[in-house]
C-alpha cells in the first residue's frame, strides 16, 4: 500500500464515502480502502481541511463536504445535460405555457444552467448562471430532498449555513429536515414567493443511475393567475423522468 500514490488514496476514500447512506467512522474508512491508521487520519484531516470530507466530531464520523457536491455538480453543468434538456425544456414551456428551468446544485445555491421563457411571460431573476440558496428555491429543495440525511446535514450543519431574502424560508437544520420531508412526501418542491415575492415554482429532481439528484426542472408561474399546479407539478416530474431516462438515470 505504501507504492499507492497519495491522490490515489484520496479518491478511494471518496468514492467510498459517496456509496455509504451515512456517515461513517474512522477504523471502517480504513478497513474498506485498506489504509493504515494514522495514514487514513492524517489523509481525512488533509481532505477536511479542504472541504471535501466533513469531520462530524460529536459523532466520530466522516462525511462527504460541500467541495465533493461541487465537483460533482460541475460534471452535471458540462454540455451534456444541457443539450439534451434543451428541447425538453421547450416542450414543457409548450405545454404549460409557463417558463421552465433547468438548474444544478452548486455548494450550496443552484446555479440556472438552462432558461426557457413562456411568451409574454414576464423575465425573471433566474437567468442562466444566477445563483441562489438552494433552500429558498423549489429546484433546490427538489435536489436536497433526493440526497441522504447525512449529505444534506453536512452541507447545512447550523444557522449560519442560511440565507435568506425576503424574510422568508428555512433558518436552520431542524427546518429544512422539515421542508424536504414534506417535499418528500409530496413527491415534488414547492416555492412560493421566497424568490420572487408574486411568483411560485414547483419542482422536480433528475437522478442519475445510483439515485444521485444531478440537477431539477422547474416551472415558475405568477400567484396572481389561475395556475393548476398540481398540473404543473405532474409536468416537472413527468420532464424530470424523461431527462434522467436520457442520461441512463433513474427514473421514479
Amino acid at each position: 500500500m505504501s507504492q499507492v500514490p497519495a491522490a490515489t488514496r484520496c479518491l478511494r476514500v471518496l468514492r467510498f464515502l459517496a456509496s455509504q447512506p451515512e456517515p461513517v467512522p474512522l477504523d471502517r474508512i480504513r478497513q474498506a480502502c485498506d489504509l493504515p491508521r494514522s495514514t487514513a487520519y492524517h489523509l481525512l484531516q488533509a481532505m477536511a481541511e479542504e472541504g471535501f470530507v466533513d469531520h462530524l466530531e460529536d459523532e466520530h464520523r466522516f462525511a462527504l463536504g460541500v467541495a465533493a457536491f461541487e465537483v460533482g455538480s460541475g460534471y452535471s453543468r458540462h454540455e451534456p445535460l444541457q443539450r439534451v434538456a434543451r428541447r425538453l425544456l421547450a416542450s414543457v414551456v409548450d405545454a404549460t405555457h409557463q417558463s421552465a428551468h433547468l438548474t444544478v446544485l452548486h455548494g450550496r445555491d443552484v446555479v440556472y444552467v438552462l432558461e426557457e421563457r413562456a411568451p409574454g411571460r414576464p423575465s425573471l431573476v433566474t437567468d442562466v448562471g444566477v445563483r441562489l440558496p438552494a433552500p429558498l428555491t423549489a429546484s433546490g429543495r427538489a435536489i436536497l430532498a433526493a440526497l441522504s440525511a447525512a449529505q444534506v446535514r453536512a452541507l447545512y450543519p447550523d444557522r449560519g449555513a442560511f440565507t435568506q431574502r425576503h424574510g422568508t424560508g428555512p433558518t436552520s437544520p431542524s427546518e429544512l429536515r422539515a421542508l424536504l420531508t414534506d417535499t418528500r412526501a409530496r413527491g415534488y418542491a414547492t416555492e412560493d414567493g421566497e424568490v420572487t415575492p408574486g411568483f411560485a415554482s414547483v419542482a422536480s429532481a433528475v437522478l442519475d443511475h445510483s439515485g444521485h439528484p444531478v440537477a431539477a426542472i422547474a416551472i415558475t408561474f405568477g400567484t396572481d393567475g389561475a395556475a393548476d399546479r398540481t398540473r404543473l407539478a405532474d409536468a416537472t416530474r413527468q420532464a424530470a423522468a424523461t431527462l434522467a431516462a436520457r442520461i441512463g438515470g433513474r427514473v421514479t
